[in-house]
């Protein structure tokens, strides 16, 4: 990429910024956040909860904290020179108000101590803030002391939230009963606070952090090495005994390896190495890094993994391990080439599971370090695709919208102040040049908040011994302690090829992954002239025959009381290690096919865009679907102006057909049914309509998607689609006509491309949802699998409930319905063509294994499926764990 082509996107990057933060000055400001599609700041109580999200906000104009330090990186020094005096003039942090311990640090006292490590260097180069005499650190020390009462437990750690007001457990407090804190809560804090503790020479803040990570060490499974997610604050217990790198995990790590950056004490690598190494042996499973059970970490968790893991390529860069952390990156990539944006969630085999996503930057955290790392001009395409993304899809008219729906493109009403703390900075040093900064960006260490710590605070005030004696330490091969990086000058520009090589196996990982492993096999048995196995679509639980062929498979059923029948497989009572593997490929299908059926009983949610100027299709609401009318995901998208019907809900022949002509008609919810509201706006001539909820205040926020039911006679008369929007969606409608009369709005399965004339229309490839799975082993799982009708309003309604079962039992289990026990080849989730690309890429990824084989202890994820001897040894070595664990853990 050429350095005019570098400028430009970096000169973009900061237009981009002075959108979001302009319109957080203009619109929201003193408010904790900006609102970005109505236009207004988010305070704390006087919008609708969202629960746990709600505890980042004080009242302490978070978004102009954390984006401090983003000004200076920026190169905007007289911006942060005036965002400075406004927080010394505005900012209160003495406020009745419970907020989480975690935000608060990371977010505010770490954009208190960011904002001063900026500060103090512009004033030493003797242009800016002059003025300057250490304000920031003494709000942070205030805040700091604030904080000090969560520590108040016999482990030392910490609450999981404190009145910044009145602390912990006094009446007017309104905190202090939780039990549980996540790790990452307890153990994201020895950055901020021993720089707290560094600056102003009171080491009580270093102490109490220590403390606590002191104590999540001591209590990691010995066995494994490995930390759970939710730890008990007076006990010490784990509650959540599930593991992995992503939430409720992720910044411990990260921080115990930036702690011996920053502070240079060796225990903190020790103690990093010795997790990483743990985390290589059972999480990673390139290019995945899975959950799994700190008890019995060769058993996964899950099945999905959380966008929050995608800071973890940069750690592994920061740590030196080059190859995995391009792997996994390039994999997440073709997740976001494929959605957009990473989702919060995703599959093993890359469909979404949780669709939402809050302008999370972690993936951009990882692109710049593996940029910087690598000088590889690919991850400056990366960025570059993350920027038109972000324009494309999150750009608003008043700021960025975070995406309430990956596959639709609907938005959320938020910008979360990390969007501005993170993102811009991470974009722009992306692409920045040295000089392009106007300080050293070396000398400092980013914190989980990529906020900015001075490295020379390893020197100063430092009364901590350095050596924590009180700890052991397992020991490992010695090659886990390298105490120093490759020299990434020296490695990549003798092999410019070096991560290509690495990503290319990984191209088409997303598009094209193939079930594996036993299928294969099967294949030769069935050519050698087997009978094929039985598969779940087929199974019929009064056939006689086929419960022969569940015997042999060492599955057994169970008629329940309610009419169901439950499946349980015993993989050590089938006829044979061949037969278990049938048994427990047929379990998994049953699982998939439980999932399709229940997914086909809800309609996925529907878009409505604003077309129209200023809007230009940049704003895209939630919509729920109709039982009824034009189905949008088969037939093409409507468009047309707006118009409310007269009677406003609906419920009889229009007095005003003329104005509803040939456009959509606004209707609202209530006094009939859906049906009839739709014909009768059909019979005025209107082309769609868009039914507003009559609750008051009612947003697809915080209510499950609506799906509007038909009226229980045949409603194939009615021709227009129909989509209904909550009451503060269809307000932001109703507003857009109040003050511009002409609205033009888009009714889609999905948003639609859209630049500022809105030439663009194509849409953009739509999620393939009928991609082949990856066939998964279930081990010694035990899943629990209902087929009958369910009104979960949730997309992913498949439960595994691992607690049902004995864990002396080892099995599997699937409850089915046999009312639905009737083949559908739609259904069939098996891929029986696999001589095409498919198995290219699978021999491909085989090859790749082979040749790291000797290098490369761990298992390839080409490689899914243990030998049924290898699983059975597995489970008899380690019965004891299982009788270590409670009743409620596999």
């Amino acid at each position: 990429m050429s350095r005019e082509e570098k400028q430009k996107l970096g000169n973009q990057v900061l237009e981009m910024f002075d959108h979001a933060y302009g319109n957080y000055m203009e619109h929201a400001y003193p408010a904790d956040e900006l609102m970005p599609l109505t236009c207004r700041g988010r305070v704390r109580g006087q919008e609708p909860s969202r629960g746990d999200v709600d505890d980042a906000l004080g009242k302490f104009s978070l978004t102009l904290i954390d984006s401090l330090d983003t000004l200076v990186v920026l190169n905007k020094t007289k911006e942060f020179e005036d965002a400075v005096r406004k927080v010394l003039r505005d900012v209160n942090l003495d406020n009745d108000v419970v907020v989480s311990v975690f935000e608060t640090n990371i977010r505010v006292l770490g954009g208190l101590l960011g904002g001063h490590s900026l500060a103090i260097m512009l004033k030493e180069k003797g242009e800016h803030m002059q003025w300057y005499n250490d304000e920031l650190l003494q709000m942070a020390k205030q805040l700091g002391y604030k904080l000090l009462p969560a520590f108040n437990t016999t482990s030392g750690l910490p609450y999981p939230r404190i009145n910044l007001k009145f602390g912990i457990r006094k009446p007017e407090a309104r905190t202090g009963t939780e039990t549980d804190t996540c790790t990452a809560c307890a153990g994201t804090l020895i950055l901020e606070f021993a720089a707290l503790s560094r600056f102003t020479g009171a080491t009580i803040f270093e102490e109490y952090a220590r403390k606590a990570l002191d104590f999540l060490w001591e209590k990691r499974q010995r066995s494994s090495n490995l930390v759970g997610v939710t730890i008990n604050i007076h006990t010490g217990d784990w509650v959540r005994k599930d593991s992995g790198v992503g939430a409720g995990i992720d910044s411990y790590y990260e921080y115990l390896l930036k702690a011996y950056v920053l502070l240079g004490d060796d225990s903190f690598l020790e103690r990093f190495n010795t997790h990483y190494d743990a985390i290589m042996r059972y999480i990673s499973q390139p290019p995945l890094l899975l959950d799994v059970h700190i008890h019995k970490p060769m058993l996964n968790a899950r099945t999905w993994m959380d966008a929050l893991l995608a800071f973890f390529p940069g750690l592994q860069v920061l740590k030196g391990d080059i190859r995995p952390a391009i792997e996994t990156h390039e994999m997440l990539y073709q997740v976001i080439k494929k959605h957009n944006f990473l989702p919060e969630a995703f599959t093993t085999d890359f469909r979404v599971h949780w669709a939402q996503h809050p302008l999370r930057p972690e993936f951009a955290e990882s692109t710049y370090f593996l940029y910087k790392a690598t000088g590889d001009p690919y991850y400056l395409e990366v960025g570059k695709t993350l920027i038109e993304n972000l324009n494309k899809y999150a750009r608003v008219p008043c700021g960025f919208a975070a995406m309430k729906d990956v596959r639709t493109g609907s938005h959320e009403d938020r910008m979360d102040s990390f969007f501005l703390a993170e993102m811009f900075k991470y974009l722009y040093l992306l692409f920045a040049d040295k000089e392009d900064i106007i300080f050293d960006i070396e000398d400092y260490i980013f914190t989980t908040e990529a906020h900015l710590l001075p490295l020379w605070l390893s020197t100063t005030n430092q009364s901590i011994s350095k050596k924590n004696t009180t700890s052991e330490y397992t020991e490992l091969d010695d090659s886990n302690f390298d105490w120093t990086c490759p020299n990434t000058q020296i490695l990549f520009p003798n092999d410019p090829l070096y991560a290509q090589s690495i990503r290319e196996p990984l191209k088409n990982v997303v598009d094209k992954s193939c079930p594996r492993g036993i299928i294969r096999v099967r294949e030769e048995s069935f050519r050698s002239g087997a009978k094929p196995p039985l598969r779940a679509r087929d199974f019929m639980a009064t056939n006689p025959e086929h419960l022969e062929i569940l015997k042999k498979m060492g599955v057994s059923l169970i008629h329940l009381k309610d009419g169901r029948v439950q499946l349980v497989q015993h993989a050590i009572q089938a006829a044979s290690s061949i037969d278990a593997e049938d048994g427990l490929r047929f379990m998994q299908e049953m699982i998939e096919l439980s999932s399709q059926q229940q997914k086909e009983q809800q309609l996925p949610p529907r878009a409505v865009q604003i077309v129209s100027h200023p809007f230009f299709g940049r704003v895209v609401l939630t919509a729920g679907p109709a039982q009824f009318g034009l189905d949008l995901s088969k037939h093409k998208e409507t468009r047309g102006f707006v118009a409310s019907s007269k009677p406003y809900n609906g419920c009889s022949e229009l007095t005003n057909p003329e104005a509803v002509m040939g456009k959509i008609a606004l209707i609202q919810r209530g006094q009939c049914m859906f049906a009839e509201k739709a014909r009768n706006i059909q019979n005025a001539g209107a082309i769609g309509g868009i039914v507003i909820d009559d609750n008051e205040g009612s947003s697809s926020d915080t209510a499950p998607l609506f799906q509007m039911a038909g009226d229980g006679k045949d409603t194939d008369d009615i021709k227009i689609p129909m989509l209904f929007l909550f009451s503060k969606e269809g307000s932001i409608i109703l507003d857009a006509i109040r003050e511009y009369e002409e609205v033009e709005v888009l009714l889609s399965d999905k948003a639609k491309d859209r630049d500022p004339e809105m030439e663009n229309e194509e849409q953009p490839s739509s999620e393939n949802d009928s991609q082949n799975q990856s066939a998964e082993q279930i081990s010694s799982s035990s899943q629990e699998v209902d087929l009958v009708d369910q009104e979960s309003s949730e997309e992913n309604s498949l439960n595994s409930h691992p607690e049902s079962l004995s864990p002396a039992d080892m099995d599997n289990a699937a409850s089915i319905s046999p009312s639905e026990q009737t083949s559908n080849p739609t259904e069939n989730h098996e891929t029986t063509n696999l001589n095409g690309e498919c198995t290219d890429l699978d021999n491909q990824l085989q090859e790749q294994s082979e040749t790291e084989e000797d290098s490369n202890p761990n298992v390839s994820w080409g490689k899914k499926v243990q030998p049924i001897d290898s699983i059975l040894a597995d489970w008899n070595e380690d019965i004891e764990a299982f009788e270590m664990m409670e009743k409620d853990e596999l």
